[in-house]
C-alpha cells in the first residue's frame, strides 16, 4: 500500500495559485508604480483610504527615507518638482479637454438632395467621445435606413443618415439613447441646408 507522499509524487507537481495583483483605481498601475503616473497625489489619497497598510509600506516616513537615503537633497527637490509639474500638466490637459467638450457643437443638418429626397448629416459627436460607427449603426437600426460615416467637405468625419430624420436624431441625443451619452442639449443645433439651384 502506497503512502501519502508516494501518492503525491505520482500525481506530479501541484499547480501554484495565481498571484493576486492590486491595481490603483486612479491611475490603474499597481500601487508601487503610481509614482510613474500623472496623478500621484490622488493615488496616495486612494491608497491611504482603501489600503492603509500598503500606504505605510510605500509612503510612510521610514519608507520614503529609505528610498531617498541614497539621493542628495538636490535630487530629492528635483524629483518633487518634477512630480508636481507632471500632475499640473495632467490636470491642465483634463481641464482643456473638458473646456473643448463644453465648447463643441453637434450639428444635425437636414440636406435636400432632390425635390423631396433628404439626408440627415450629424457632425461633432466625436468631441463627446462617441464612437461614430456605433452611432451610425444605431441610427440605421432605429430608422431602418442606410447610415454611414463619411468625410464632409472640410475633411471631418460625420454620420449621414438617409431620409429626413433630423428631429428624431435630436430627440435621441437629448434622451441619450444607446451610445449617444454625454452630449448637453445646449450643444446640439438643427440646421437646414437647401439644395443649390
Amino acid at each position: 500500500m502506497a503512502t501519502s507522499t508516494e501518492q503525491e509524487a505520482a500525481a506530479g507537481p501541484q499547480p501554484k495559485p495565481p498571484i493576486q495583483v492590486l491595481y490603483c483605481e486612479v491611475c490603474t498601475f499597481p500601487p508601487e508604480f503610481c509614482e510613474f503616473g500623472s496623478s500621484l497625489t490622488k493615488c496616495k489619497e486612494w491608497l491611504k483610504e482603501e489600503h492603509p497598510d500598503l500606504y505605510d509600506r510605500y509612503y510612510s516616513e521610514e519608507a520614503l527615507q529609505s528610498k531617498m537615503g541614497t539621493m542628495s537633497l538636490e535630487q530629492q527637490t528635483k524629483l518633487e518638482q518634477d512630480a508636481a509639474k507632471k500632475e499640473a500638466k495632467a490636470e491642465a490637459k483634463a481641464d482643456a479637454k473638458m473646456k473643448k467638450k463644453l465648447a463643441s457643437q453637434v450639428q444635425i443638418k437636414r440636406i435636400q438632395r432632390q425635390k423631396n429626397k433628404y439626408v440627415t448629416a450629424i457632425h461633432g459627436l466625436e468631441a463627446f467621445d462617441i464612437d461614430l460607427k456605433k452611432a451610425a449603426k444605431l441610427f440605421a437600426q432605429t430608422f431602418a435606413t442606410g447610415s454611414s460615416v463619411t468625410k464632409n467637405l472640410q475633411g471631418q468625419d460625420e454620420i449621414v443618415v438617409q431620409g429626413d430624420v433630423s428631429d428624431e436624431v435630436f430627440d435621441m441625443i437629448r434622451d441619450e439613447k444607446g451610445v449617444l451619452k454625454g452630449v448637453p442639449e445646449a450643444n446640439v443645433e438643427l440646421v437646414e441646408e437647401k439644395k443649390k439651384k
